[in-house]
């Protein structure tokens, strides 16, 4: 017998872990970590589903204020969207998962951590490499990814155990969290098809186009309508305002970390709708070279918390970087929602660079003469005009 923490959330995979192991005489401590989505009665039903299944305890760790000033955060000031689309929902949560899954294995000085990853995906990387850096004495088990085992058989070998399920959910893998909800099936293993509404967590309810307005303060949200609240507490009403419009729908389509091409459905109302505010917001209160190199530091921001290098030092300097950035980005960004879409219609700040003395682009300027304009502009072109001369003698 060996004492065992695994990483339980309740669905196909990890409930096929639990009842493998603990039929194998294991000590099996099941552990969620919650990043949001989880309310007290999901809680407490994903406790009771563990112990029938053979845990020897649950445990939900809350972890959601973590996953906002260690992760989110920085996701917002970067407005980081994998390849354009995807805001990271599941990626950004697996790295505050992979840490509070370890202080507990050491807590309790288990001999193993097991986690429901298959062997051709992102989750064993992010996991197992954290894992390792941080707890290399620790061994890791992962019995979908050393058996190979399909959906399909899972399903099997629980149902010969007399496990009940709801059989036709679980053929979609749904990851709910408070920076979106990811969902998988057969459909996103394919290139063209699409997934069905029913898949998706929210419906469409409003059909009424509203207008809201989401206030910031240094890059952090902290009011929704006028209403100030804690980041946290934004986020999850305007999640819960904007889901009922089925905004934040895609598929996303990108590079896995072990090379193969994959896609994800995911639902991220208030993700998608935060960051393309807060990227509005920016445009108003920043230079263009903070933006530009803002935005090249971002993307590999990105980039390196999706593939699980988290903990490179390299990281906590462009969040140094990135929380700088944000000194003036303060304001409030106006914003309709439509049933499927929204519409920024834009902003109010003390910090608006639009509200200058010097001129009003397209009209008129302030601060400077035709003449000066006219030998700007001569300056500027010198070194193409030295260029396109040269190019025309040789050609």
């Amino acid at each position: 017998m060996k004492r065992l923490v695994l990483a339980y959330s309740g669905g196909l995979d990890t409930s096929y872990c639990l009842v493998k192991l603990a039929k194998e005489n294991h000590e099996v401590h099941a552990i969620s970590i919650n990043t949001g989505g989880f309310d007290t009665a999901t809680i407490a039903e994903q406790k009771q589903r563990a112990l029938d299944m053979g845990a020897h305890s649950y445990e939900c760790v809350d972890s959601v204020e973590t996953f906002y000033n260690d992760i989110i955060k920085y996701l917002i000031f970067g407005n980081v969207l994998r390849n354009n689309t995807y805001p990271l929902s599941v990626s950004a949560e697996r790295i505050v998962q992979a840490i509070a899954l370890i202080d507990y294995a050491k807590k309790i000085n288990a001999d193993g951590i097991v986690h429901g990853s298959t062997g051709a995906g992102n989750d064993q990387v992010r996991f197992d490499a954290i894992f390792q850096i941080l707890a290399p004495n620790i061994a890791i088990i992962t019995p979908i990814r050393d058996e190979k085992i399909s959906r399909q058989e899972e399903i099997e070998y629980l149902q010969s155990q007399g496990v009940h399920m709801s059989w036709e959910k679980a053929q979609y893998s749904i990851n709910k969290g408070l920076w979106g909800t990811s969902v998988g099936g057969k459909e996103t293993l394919t290139s063209h098809q699409a997934l069905p509404n029913e898949a998706y967590p929210s419906q469409l309810e409003n059909n009424e186009p509203i207008d809201i307005s989401i206030s910031f303060k240094k890059g952090e949200a902290i009011g929704l309508n006028g209403q100030q609240n804690p980041p946290i507490k934004v986020i999850e009403a305007l999640q819960a305002l904007a889901s009922k419009f089925a905004i934040g729908r895609d598929i996303h389509v990108g590079d896995t970390i072990v090379g193969i091409k994959g896609r994800v459905g995911f639902e991220a109302a208030a993700p998608l709708i935060l960051i393309k505010a807060h990227h509005l917001l920016e445009k108003h209160t920043m230079s263009k070279w903070q933006q530009f190199q803002k935005e090249q530091m971002s993307n590999f921001y990105g980039m390196q918390l999706h593939e699980g290098n988290y903990l490179d030092p390299v990281m906590r300097d462009i969040e140094a970087f990135l929380e700088s950035s944000q000194n003036r980005v303060s304001g409030t960004v106006f914003i309709k929602l439509y049933p499927y879409r929204f519409e920024l219609l834009g902003i109010e700040s003390e910090n608006d660079l639009m509200k200058s003395q010097f001129g009003a682009y397209g009209e008129m300027n302030k601060s400077w003469t035709a003449d000066d304009a006219k030998g700007f502009i001569k300056v500027s072109a010198t070194a193409q005009k030295i260029y396109q001369s040269i190019k025309v003698k040789n050609d």
